[in-house]
């Protein structure tokens, strides 16, 4: 395969040009590279290298203008805005900015095409006129400003360019304007030739440009477009080169160009959909782990979204050895970026602390953690042991040592909202990561670490030359921008092995093999976007560049990638991911359609290899260390939650009890269910307690219900955190709290006045005994806390507080064999009768006894005594007191889910799942 820049330098070197006094022109700095290195390996002599320009630095060089980016252009339109907006109508800049962009964006358009601005401003005022015309005489305020607005933009206009101008600066459409302009000036004092090649859509000032140089007889222009789309006046890739033709007085006498019959060869095409876009990175690298090393040579890979660089890079094969990459890494993806991206959050939400999220995740950042070692980990443990949800700036800076002070001022002091503050912590944080950076010997990180030291000089600089940037949000907005245009460059090596490019980096270039990725509608073309105040059909009106012409510009890039190349991979993903609907591009289409003869077209489908998952159950045989874990279990006590998670899935039990794994600390935000629990069991035993042998009298409860807020707060502090429940959720739970207690000891006054004589026994009082297991050689206790035993009316009843919802059915036992097995319908039953147990074999209490529970959600329902049925359908009557046939039969049922545990030959087997219970 010769390229396009091969063939033109080959006709160039047979005239006998000189191509040393020569000037390329070409679309990108990239085909300018590959010129000179084609221009090496063709030419036989010694020459000085000719001059190579890319068009942007072309038109620099006729218009004298140094460009500015699109910051600074903000900045300094806002000064133009400021002088010729009255005070009062004057918007601050953080609003400014939200349309300002937009706006420069439609300047650099109008330059770009030369279009008479007073005329076209005049045009877009009267059309918001007309858009905002209606019956009433006088306009509101609002539409008069409005329509002012608009009637200003010439002024606008005029004074930017002249403020730009004045100091030989220019956006890139105003150097564009400028060099159409002053091209007859240059081509006077210019006498080389100069050489355009690879250029497709120009815009009217580079059409200027180009056509003087030809009439002139300085110039040669070589297009690249096979002749088939050339001779089809309605495809889009040949829209541009077929007007030039038609339009252009160079080709009025001269119509022909030279023919390029390049994309009729033979060809392999091979459409492949691949889901997701990290499917297609994997895939990506599955072909290039195919290719030979003389293939890959000339193999371009071309990225639809730049967003797959980092993708592709993770997946490319060993035998990769030489790669090139024309695009940068983008600084948004450096691992540093993180970090100061999480400390511009906590000072833009920065209210009575700092979340402690954000705290956990900037102390324990890559970049960060090893520096603060050991401290970072103590005080991560030190927030979670508090409970501790804001943390105050200096009670985070005091948990550190004076070593790295600097490092969590920088990142945690108070800025107050001012941005040289929080510029100036970057920069000393920049300062303290250097240092550590040097002393491991981290290229890489400070390589980084010298890229966000520029941008951060950058915003210091703007910030002290144009005083506007008054907010850490407007800042953060710059600092946002400014990310998205900074990468660092890849070394490698330009013209060999592998290379990856994005579509525009293809400009001019030609590969044997060329893989694009991302050949989707919305991407490739990218469909219709609006960032412009332009309406369509001025746009149309004034033959400025709508999405169909910004459509045309990528199929002709397309199709001419595809001229040259024998083997083509067009990958696509399957599968609607973001913005992406998952639709294959148009292109695509259009090559189904088209079906050239001499194109071979493989249609693949491909699906990631997705290994079977099993979901075998669990099983643990029980070793001689485990059976000495479950003795010691057993001589310390089976508490009734132990047994009851071994009922409920004995694999739990096995890791809770045997391993000791336990679910690990973290902050609770809001008050867990457990917590409000303990609350009220904790503010009951305070009451209570000091009752223990008396009797419970009206003016008891009346004292409760006064100290209930008292309580409350005082056990939320020692059970939860220090720091006041006054707001969302952790209040209305501190409200829902208050009201349980009420409610109780309303119905608890309701039984003293309808004469219930009340005796309390016994509170949250921490009961073993031990149960005689003939089966087995080692003693057995049971362990447990019981809430409360009373004795009501010659009645006495052992008590379970439950602040969640139980109802009677659950308390209720027809089938003594499957109280230790069947979790859900009996696992209340098991818990009170374990109760009993406990305290039966402790006391001597006097028949008859009941034991039940009181719900908090369930109040109206009072004690929820246990009942043995005869029948499975007995809705009332039942057996409540246990008397020693019930605690006869509760006792063989314990026993034998004892000696199941403690069995050697009985594995821990994991329960099946069935709808989210066990």
């Amino acid at each position: 395969m010769i390229s396009f820049i091969s063939q033109v330098l080959q006709k160039l070197l047979k005239s006998e040009e000189n191509i040393s006094e020569t000037i390329f022109i070409l679309p990108s700095k990239r085909a300018g590279s590959f010129l000179l290195n084609e221009l090496s390996k063709l030419n036989q002599k010694h020459l000085f290298a000719p001059k190579v320009y890319s068009i942007e630095e072309f038109a620099q060089i006729i218009s004298g203008l140094q460009p500015i980016d699109n910051t600074i252009c903000l900045f300094e339109f806002y000064e133009v805005y400021r002088k010729l907006t009255p005070e009062e109508e004057r918007e601050d800049f953080e609003t400014f900015t939200t349309w300002a962009q937009t706006l420069i964006h439609d300047f650099n358009e109008i330059d770009r095409y030369l279009i008479d601005h007073k005329s076209f401003f005049n045009y877009l005022a009267g059309i918001q006129d007309i858009n905002h015309w209606y019956l009433q005489k006088d306009k509101t305020e609002l539409i008069e400003n409005y329509l002012k607005f608009w009637h200003k933009l010439p002024e606008y206009y005029a004074e930017l360019k002249t403020s730009l101008l004045s100091r030989n600066r220019g956006y890139q459409g105003l150097i564009y304007r400028e060099a159409a302009g002053k091209i007859k000036n240059y081509t006077s004092s210019e006498s080389q030739k100069h050489v355009f090649i690879g250029f497709n859509a120009l815009n009217n000032a580079e059409q200027e440009i180009i056509q003087h140089l030809l009439e002139q007889g300085k110039a040669e222009i070589n297009w690249d477009l096979d002749e088939i789309f050339l001779k089809d006046k309605e495809h889009s890739a040949s829209i541009f080169l077929n007007q030039y033709l038609k339009e252009w007085p160079i080709y009025n006498n001269e119509t022909s160009l030279p023919e390029v019959k390049e994309f009729s060869k033979e060809k392999e095409i091979e459409l492949i959909g691949v889901p997701k876009n990290i499917g297609q990175a994997k895939y990506l690298g599955e072909l290039l782990s195919g290719m030979e090393q003389n293939q890959l040579e000339n193999t371009a890979v071309v990225l639809g979204e730049e967003d797959l660089l980092l993708p592709v890079l993770n997946s490319l094969p060993p035998n990769i050895r030489d790669l090139n990459i024309t695009m940068g890494f983008p600084l948004k993806n450096a691992p540093l970026s993180s970090l100061f991206e999480k400390i511009f959050h906590i000072n833009l939400n920065a209210a009575s602390g700092f979340y402690y999220k954000d705290v956990i995740s900037i102390i324990n950042h890559p970049a960060l953690h090893s520096i603060l070692q050991p401290a970072a980990d103590d005080f991560s443990g030190k927030i979670k042991k508090d409970n501790s949800v804001y943390i105050s700036s200096e009670e985070i800076i005091q948990q550190f040592t004076s070593g790295n002070q600097k490092i969590i001022k920088a990142c945690f002091d108070e800025v107050n909202n001012k941005p040289e503050t929080l510029i100036r912590n970057f920069q000393m944080l920049i300062q303290e990561i250097k240092g550590f950076y040097k002393s491991q010997k981290n290229s890489i990180g400070l390589e980084f670490l010298y890229q966000f030291h520029i941008l951060f000089n950058k915003l210091e600089s703007l910030h002290s030359t144009y005083p506007h940037i008054r907010s850490l949000k407007t800042l953060h907005g710059f600092y946002k921008e400014i990310m998205t245009t900074q990468s660092l460059d890849f070394q490698g090596k330009p013209f060999k092995g592998l290379q990856l490019m994005g579509m525009l980096e293809s400009r001019a270039l030609d590969f044997e093999t060329v893989i694009i990725t991302s050949v989707n509608e919305g991407i490739l073309p990218s469909g219709k976007s609006h960032n412009s105040f332009l309406p369509f059909d001025l746009k149309k009106a004034y033959k400025l560049p709508t999405y169909s012409e910004k459509n045309a510009v990528y199929t002709y890039h397309f199709y001419r990638l595809m001229q040259r190349a024998k083997k083509v991979y067009l990958i696509y993903n399957t599968e609607p991911d973001g913005m992406n609907t998952g639709e294959k591009s148009r292109f695509i289409t259009q090559l189904e359609v088209e079906k050239h003869p001499n194109h071979k077209l493989i249609k693949k489908l491909i699906s990631p290899k997705v290994p079977t998952l099993t979901s075998d159950l669990k099983e643990v045989k029980k070793t001689p260390e485990i059976i000495e874990k479950l003795k010691e279990l057993a001589t310390s006590g089976f508490s009734p939650s132990a047994l009851t998670t071994y009922i409920r899935n004995p694999i739990d039990f096995y890791y809770r009890y045997v391993l000791g794994v336990r679910d690990s600390d973290d902050v609770e935000e809001i008050v867990a269910y457990n917590t409000l629990g303990t609350v009220i069991h904790d503010s009951l035993e305070t009451f209570y307690k000091p009752l223990e042998g008396k009797n419970l009298t009206e003016n008891d409860i009346l004292q409760f219900k006064k100290r209930i807020p008292e309580e409350i707060s005082l056990q939320f502090k020692k059970s939860y955190t220090s720091v006041p429940m006054d707001r969302g959720k952790n209040l209305l739970i501190f409200e829902v709290a208050k009201r349980y207690l009420q409610n109780f000891l309303q119905q608890e006054l309701n039984r003293i006045k309808n004469g219930d004589e009340v005796n309390i026994l016994m509170i949250e009082e921490n009961l073993k005994t031990q149960i005689k297991i003939e089966a087995l050689d080692f003693p057995v206790y049971i362990r447990g806390k019981v809430d409360r035993l009373e004795n009501t009316n010659g009645i006495t009843r052992i008590i379970d507080y439950k602040t969640g919802k139980v109802q009677q059915a659950q308390l209720k036992i027809v089938d003594w064999d499957l109280l230790a097995s069947d979790y859900d319908k009996y696992s209340k039953s098991f818990q009170v009768l374990t109760y009993a147990s406990l305290i039966t074999e402790s006391l001597d209490l006097n028949p008859p006894v009941e034991a039940g529970v009181i719900s908090f959600k369930n109040l109206q329902n009072g004690f929820l005594k246990f009942t043995k049925n005869e029948k499975a359908n007995q809705r009332s009557g039942g057996k409540t007191e246990l008397d020693s046939e019930i605690m006869g039969a509760f006792q063989t049922e314990l026993k034998k889910l004892i000696v199941e545990i403690c069995d050697p030959n009985t594995a821990f087997i994991e329960k099946e799942i069935k709808n989210g219970n066990y």
